[in-house]
C-alpha cells in the first residue's frame, strides 16, 4: 500500500508538472479548455468509480455537479467565502446529496436504478422553477459568479485563463490522486466483489449496501468539486449547464476511456471538450442549413462512440494498453530473432 502510495503520489507530481508546463505553452483559449477538461474530468473520474468498480449505472452525474455548481455561487455571493472553503463546501454538500441518493439506490437493480438516476437528471434543472427557489436561484437566468483573480504573488499581469487552469487542472489531478488510492485500497477491491458477484460478495462478509451507498457518495463529492469549478471557471451556474444532455456526456466519456480506468477518464473528459468544440465550429459555418447545424453534434458524438467502440471495444486506455503490448511482443520478438 505504501509503494502505491508514493507511485501515485510521483504521477500526481508528474502531472502538475505537466499541467503547468501546457498552461504555459498555450494560448488563453486553450488554457480555457484546459480548465474545462479539468472540471469534467472530475465529474467522469467519479462516474468512472462507481460505474466500472462497483457496476451501478448513473445517468443522473450531472445533477451532482449542479449541485456543487450551485453551492459555489450562493456561498459566493452571499457569503464571500474564498475559493478554497466554497469547493470544500461544494463537495460536502454534493456528497450529502449522493448519500440520500445512494441510500435509495442501494435497493435497486439494472433499469431501475438507471431510471432512478435518470429522474435526478432530468428533474434537477427544473428545480429552479419551484416556487420557493425561483428567487433564490435566479430561475432559468442562473446565478452569476465573480472568479476571483490570479494572487498577486503571480503579478498583475498573471493571464486569468492560465490561473484558472492551474486551479482546476490541480484539482481534478488531487481528485485522481484520492480515486486512485481508493480503487487500491480495501474500500477498492470491496467494490470489485460487489460488482462480480454481490452474492459471493455478501457470503465473504462484505456489506454490499453500505458499499454501494460509498460508491455513489465518491462519485458525487467529485461532480460537485467539478460542478463548483464549472461555475467558477464559466462564472455562471445556470440550469441549461446541467441538462440530461451532460449526464449522458459524462457517461459517454467514460465509457469511451474505459469504464473503470481513471487514465480512460481522461481520455473520455478530452473527447468531450475537443469534440464539442469541433461540432460547434462546424455547426456555425454559414454554409450549414439550419436543420443540419443543430443535429450535427448528435451525428457527430454517436459516430465518434460508434467507431471507438469498433476499434476499442474495452474504451481507449484498454486499446491503447493492447496496442503497446502487441508493439512491446514485437519489438521483443524482432530482438531475440536479431540474436539468435
Amino acid at each position: 500500500m505504501k509503494l502505491t502510495l508514493v507511485r501515485h503520489s510521483l504521477g500526481a507530481l508528474a502531472g502538475l508538472a505537466a499541467l503547468i508546463l501546457l498552461s504555459v505553452l498555450f494560448q488563453p483559449y486553450r488554457d480555457f479548455q484546459l480548465a474545462q477538461i479539468s472540471y469534467l474530468l472530475c465529474g467522469t473520474a467519479g462516474l468512472t468509480i462507481m460505474t466500472g468498480l462497483s457496476g451501478q449505472i448513473s445517468v443522473g452525474q450531472g445533477a451532482f455537479m449542479a449541485t456543487g455548481a450551485y453551492t459555489t455561487a450562493l456561498l459566493t455571493n452571499h457569503l464571500r467565502w474564498g475559493l478554497v472553503p466554497v469547493l470544500l463546501a461544494s463537495v460536502l454538500v454534493s456528497m450529502l446529496l449522493g448519500l440520500v441518493v445512494g441510500m435509495a439506490a442501494a435497493r435497486l437493480r439494472g433499469p431501475y436504478l438507471a431510471a432512478l438516476t435518470l429522474a435526478l437528471a432530468v428533474g434537477f434543472p427544473a428545480l429552479v422553477d419551484y416556487r420557493g427557489l425561483a428567487g433564490l436561484l435566479e430561475g432559468q437566468n442562473g446565478l452569476t459568479v465573480s472568479a476571483s483573480a490570479p494572487p498577486l504573488a503571480l503579478g498583475a499581469d498573471f493571464p486569468p485563463a492560465r490561473w484558472q487552469a492551474w486551479v482546476a487542472g490541480g484539482c481534478a489531478i488531487v481528485t485522481l490522486w484520492f480515486l486512485a488510492n481508493l480503487s487500491r485500497s480495501r474500500y477498492g477491491r470491496s467494490m470489485r466483489a460487489v460488482r462480480d458477484d454481490e452474492s459471493a460478495a455478501a457470503l465473504s462478509g462484505i456489506h454490499v449496501a453500505r458499499v454501494q451507498i460509498l460508491a455513489f457518495v465518491v462519485a458525487a463529492a467529485s461532480a460537485g468539486l467539478g460542478g463548483g469549478l464549472l461555475a467558477w471557471v464559466t462564472s455562471l451556474a445556470a440550469p441549461g449547464a446541467f441538462t440530461l444532455n451532460l449526464s449522458l456526456g459524462l457517461l459517454a466519456g467514460a465509457v469511451l476511456g474505459g469504464l473503470g480506468s481513471l487514465a480512460g477518464a481522461l481520455w473520455g473528459s478530452l473527447l468531450l471538450v475537443l469534440v464539442s468544440t469541433w461540432t460547434s465550429d462546424l455547426a456555425s459555418a454559414d454554409q450549414l442549413s439550419p436543420n443540419v447545424a443543430n443535429n450535427l453534434p448528435g451525428v457527430i458524438y454517436g459516430t465518434v462512440l460508434i467507431l471507438v467502440m469498433i476499434i476499442f471495444p474495452g474504451g481507449i486506455q484498454h486499446g491503447l494498453r493492447r496496442l503497446f503490448a502487441w508493439v512491446t511482443k514485437i519489438a521483443r520478438d524482432h530482438r531475440h530473432g536479431a540474436v539468435e
